[in-house]
C-alpha cells in the first residue's frame, strides 16, 4: 500500500518542524539548545520529544517494533491525527460501527469530515460486506473497537480481516478493552495489513487514565505520518515517568485484570437475581451493559445515591440500557444494595 496516495496534500508536502532534541542522537551533559531556564530541574526541560524509553519499555511488553509505535495525549490524539492527515475537510469520509466510542464522530465533526454509521445486527456485530457498502471513493477511514464499547463484545475477527482485506484506506481497530478479552489482539498482524492502524490505551486494565497515554500501532509509514504532524512535545514528562512505571509493573496489572473479572462474574450472577434487570449482554470488557424498565429513572436513582453509571438510552440499539463499569468488591458491593433497596 502507498500510504501517499491516502494523504492529504498539504500533509503529504508537509515539513515538519523538528526540535534540536529530536534531531541529537546520544548523550550530552550541556543543554543550550532551546531557549529553557537552567534551573528547576528536570521540570526545566523540555520532555523527550520521541519518548525513546518509554517506545523501548512498550515494545517489550507489547512485541511491536518501537518504529511503530506512536505515543499520545489518550488515544483522543491518535483518532484526531488520523482525520487531520488522511481526511480532506468537506470531500472525504469515514465509516463506523453504530453504536461505538463516540470520540470518533466528534473527531469527524471538528474535522468537517462526513461520519458515515453502519447500524450492528441485533447481537452488536457486524459483517464487513455491510460496511463496505458505505464506503466510497472518498472512504478514508473505517472505524472498529473491539471489545465494543458501549456494547462490551468482541466484534467478529474474521469480518475486521475481510474489512482489512477489501477496504483499500486505513481501518483502525480500538483495543482499549483488549486486556480483558479473550480474543487475540491484532497486533500480532501488522505486519500482513500495511492499512491497520491499532489503539490500545493505559487509562483501562492498566489504571492510569489520569496520565492521559494513549497508544497508536501501526506501519512505519503511518507511523511516521502520525510522528510528522503531531505537536513536537505531546507527551509531558510526569507522564513519561508514570508510564514508565506502569509499563513495568506487568505483573500487578496482571493480577488487576483478574480481580476485575472474577468481580465482572459475581455481579452480572448479582445483577441476574434482581427482577429489575431485563437483559444482562455478553461482555469482554470491564463494564455490563444491561438493559432495565427505565434506565433514566434508575441513572437518577443512583445518582441520588451517589453512585454514577452511564446511561446510553439514547444511543442506537441501546434503548433502556445502562452501562455499569465493574468496580472494586466494595463498590459493587454499594451499587447492588442500592438497587435492591430501589424495588422494595
Amino acid at each position: 500500500m502507498n500510504i501517499n496516495k491516502l494523504l492529504r496534500k498539504n500533509i503529504s508536502n508537509l515539513q515538519p518542524y523538528s526540535s534540536a532534541r529530536s534531531e541529537f542522537k546520544g548523550e550530552a551533559s550541556v543543554f543550550l539548545d532551546a531557549n529553557e531556564n537552567p534551573f528547576n530541574a528536570p521540570f526545566n526541560r523540555y520532555p523527550d520529544p520521541l519518548q525513546a524509553k518509554l517506545k523501548a519499555a512498550i515494545a517489550a511488553v507489547k512485541g511491536v517494533p518501537t518504529h511503530q509505535i506512536f505515543l499520545g495525549n489518550g488515544s483522543d490524539e491518535p483518532i484526531d491525527l488520523l482525520y487531520r492527515a488522511f481526511c480532506e475537510p468537506r470531500i472525504d469520509n469515514v465509516v463506523a460501527i453504530d453504536p461505538t466510542y463516540g470520540m470518533y464522530k466528534v473527531c469527524a465533526d471538528i474535522n468537517d469530515v462526513e461520519y458515515r454509521k453502519v447500524l450492528l445486527q441485533d447481537n452488536f456485530d457486524f459483517t464487513a460486506n455491510e460496511l463496505l457498502k458505505a464506503t466510497d471513493e472518498n472512504s478514508k477511514i473505517i472505524w472498529l473497537c473491539s471489545p465494543n464499547n458501549p456494547t462490551g463484545n468482541s466484534l467478529n475477527s474474521l469480518e475486521i480481516e475481510n474489512t482489512l482485506k477489501d477496504f483499500h484506506g486505513i481501518v483502525v481497530v480500538d483495543e482499549a478493552y483488549i486486556d480483558f478479552s479473550a480474543q487475540p489482539s491484532f497486533l500480532k498482524t501488522l505486519n500482513q495489513y500495511p492499512n491497520l492502524v491499532v489503539l490500545q490505551t493505559l487509562s483501562k486494565a492498566w489504571g492510569s487514565a489520569a496520565i492521559r497515554l494513549g497508544m497508536a500501532f501501526a506501519s512505519p509509514a503511518i507511523i511516521q505520518v502520525l510522528s510528522n504532524i503531531k505537536y513536537p512535545y505531546n507527551i509531558n514528562i510526569l507522564t513519561q515517568e508514570q508510564a514508565l512505571r506502569a509499563i513495568q509493573n506487568k505483573a500487578q496489572v496482571e493480577q488487576w485484570v483478574e480481580t476485575l473479572m472474577a468481580e465482572r462474574k459475581q455481579l452480572i450472577q448479582a445483577l441476574k437475581q434482581l427482577p429489575l434487570i431485563k437483559h444482562i449482554y455478553p461482555t469482554d470488557a470491564n463494564f455490563v451493559l444491561v438493559k432495565v424498565d427505565d434506565a433514566n429513572a434508575m441513572y437518577q436513582y443512583l445518582v441520588n445515591n451517589s453512585i454514577i453509571v452511564r446511561n446510553r438510552n439514547t444511543v442506537s440499539l441501546c434503548a433502556g440500557c445502562i452501562r455499569i463499569t465493574v468496580g472494586t468488591p466494595e463498590e459493587n458491593t454499594a451499587l447492588l444494595e442500592s438497587l435492591r433497596a430501589w424495588q422494595v
